[in-house]
């Protein structure tokens, strides 16, 4: 995969951005990505907004054309994960993906990824628009002011990183781990997912609006569903918050 980067100082959203440039015929191929020194409006699931102070955090939007259907957008989510953790622990951060679209150090949340599948009308060309936010240079301070547990690469390894040879970084595991999703699917990453954001049988609760279901961990399905084990039996669960 050749990746070609475009930086800019402040955009609003990079998935926003990347999205408006596709639906009006802009020239994109895989490994296309829009980097912002400065985000706006960023937001994760259930539209969060994601804090981005200029210069501090690595918000960067990427596209891998692919005729897939929108049930395999969450594990190209999970592949991207898996990229980022990897990234992480080589740069001796000991970081975890948690399901559905987080990266964990501890229960902090160094970075969050936010998938989207984008069709171009009369045209055959299609794609997933993956936009990561991953906290680098975030202060302490900063990180307290976000209303759930945070950390970044700074906090973690007491030093600060360039913005771009962070993101240069991420290009092998990112090929390595898109490539096991386009060959394969979940499938192909299914083993090293639940291997690092397991184990079986890990108790956990999930939240989704005013739903809560407990149970343990029984695995993930063909296109990375959650399956809970209840007390009602296994359930399959396709969104929702864990703890």
């Amino acid at each position: 995969m050749q990746f070609a980067v475009e930086w800019h100082d402040r955009l609003g959203s990079t998935n926003a951005y990347l999205k408006d440039y596709f639906a009006h015929g802009g020239l994109i191929s895989t490994g296309s990505i829009v980097v912002a020194r400065e985000q706006t409006a960023g937001r994760g699931r259930q539209e969060r907004r994601w804090v981005s102070v200029p210069d501090a955090n690595l918000c960067f939007s990427l596209f891998v054309e692919t005729d897939a259907d929108v049930i395999a957008v969450p594990s190209l989510t999970m592949a991207v994960a898996l990229a980022v953790t990897d990234m992480l622990n080589s740069m001796r951060i000991p970081a975890a993906p948690k399901w559905p679209n987080d990266v964990l150090v501890g229960d902090q949340k160094i970075c969050g990824i936010l998938s989207e599948r984008v069709d171009r009308a009369q045209s055959p060309s299609a794609g997933i628009i993956v936009g990561i936010g991953l906290n680098v240079n975030m202060s302490t301070e900063e990180a307290s002011a976000i209303d759930r547990p945070a950390t970044s690469m700074l906090i973690e390894s007491g030093q600060a990183h360039d913005l771009s040879k962070t993101l240069e970084r991420l290009f092998s595991p990112l090929e390595h781990w898109i490539a096991e999703w386009q060959n394969g699917g979940f499938p192909a990453i299914r083993q090293s997912w639940t291997e690092k954001a397991g184990p079986i049988g890990k108790p956990l609760s999930v939240h989704d609006g005013e739903t809560r279901k407990s149970g343990s961990l029984a695995g993930f399905g063909e296109h990375g569903e959650l399956l809970l084990q209840t007390t009602n039996g296994l359930e399959t669960i396709w969104s929702g918050d864990v703890s």
